[in-house]
């Protein structure tokens, strides 16, 4: 039986646009260089004052009104992010605040480029199990104030980027909803992308010896990265397709997670698809870690490139490592 169902969909970025150019004015690059190993030309970073909870209620707003609903019809909130504006508590309270939904539930998960999908499992298990109705599911992130954005910083700050996406999900109707999912993780790999500090386990939680050695900054092996993630992802995807009678051939669209295009690339190739069956974005938006697939498939809504029915699939990887794919009948 189908899980839940997208109902609506949203994204929101912030206005400020940093072009390569740009980049390449703090640190040693070249628009060649960047475009020709990532596939970005342009990225979005917040101005101060800007916010990772501000950008998720852009993004809900919009969501919400694709779903026809006032945000009072909201049972339960996850939000996926691994920038919260605070250490404590997580953006999900601060987004229900904003939205004056009342005293419902929210959830924070904590799991990067594979937040979407993990917060669509829990989400969908709420939906199935009877418990909510109408959840709210974000990806948000705001990457770029924990960039180096210097010569040393180059391989990560040149990728990652700010936004949000977020969807409104309801019961499956008709066939339409979510069909299954295939999630993993590895731990041996977690220092392979990561953010040392701060953390409890330090005493204090950041020093200044950490800053002056950068160890609140985002930290990317990126050589590593790209190895799993080539084999992860089409694992994944065919897994979760061959859980439910299908194979690629069947697949209307894959969105995958944004982390480089030249992933995206080899997993095309890998799975045998045609240019019609996938959603690139990320040479405008970067790598906005668990809002890059929410983002995507607001862009493909409102495009016209999923209709109802459509088998759709889902698919990212990223720190931990984690990854994991998720089907469903749109």
């Amino acid at each position: 039986m189908p899980g839940a169902r997208f109902l609506g969909t949203g994204l929101a970025v912030p206005e400020q646009v940093v072009t390569n150019d740009d980049l390449s004015r703090l640190m040693d690059t070249t628009d060649e260089w960047i475009r020709t190993r990532t596939g970005i030309r342009e990225r979005r970073w917040v101005r101060e004052g800007e916010t990772n909870a501000g950008l998720a209620h852009a993004a809900t707003l919009r969501a919400l009104e694709s779903a026809g609903l006032e945000p009072g019809r909201l049972d339960a909130i996850v939000y996926a992010t691994s920038t919260p504006d605070h250490f404590a508590p997580g953006g999900g309270v601060y987004l229900q605040r904003m939205l004056g939904t009342g005293a419902i539930p929210s959830i924070d998960i904590r799991n990067q480029c594979s937040g979407f999908v993990y917060a669509l499992a829990v989400a969908d298990a709420f939906i199935r199990g009877g418990l909510y109705r109408y959840v709210l599911v974000v990806g948000a992130e705001v990457q770029s104030t924990a960039l180096d954005v210097s010569t040393r910083g180059r391989n990560t700050a040149v990728i990652f980027a700010d936004g949000a996406g977020a969807a409104v999900l309801g019961p499956g109707d008709g066939g339409r909803g979510i069909l299954g999912y295939d999630l993993h993780g590895d731990g041996t790999y977690a220092e392979k992308l990561w953010v040392d500090a701060p953390g409890s386990m330090y005493h204090p939680r950041m020093s200044a010896g950490q800053i002056e050695a950068g160890r609140h900054f985002l930290e990317m092996d990126g050589k590593e990265v790209f190895r799993h993630a080539v084999t992860r992802m089409p694992e994944s995807v065919r897994a979760v397709l061959a859980a439910n009678g299908y194979t690629t051939a069947d697949l209307a669209l894959l969105v995958a997670h944004q982390a480089n295009l030249r992933i995206a690339e080899m997993m095309q190739k890998a799975l045998d698809l045609r240019d019609d069956q996938v959603y690139n974005n990320i040479e405008r938006y970067g790598n906005t870690t668990a809002a890059t697939i929410p983002m995507a498939l607001d862009e493909c809504a409102r495009a016209g490139r999923l209709t109802p029915g459509d088998l759709v699939a889902l698919t990212a990887f990223g720190s931990g490592f984690l990854w994991g794919s998720a089907l469903l009948r749109w």
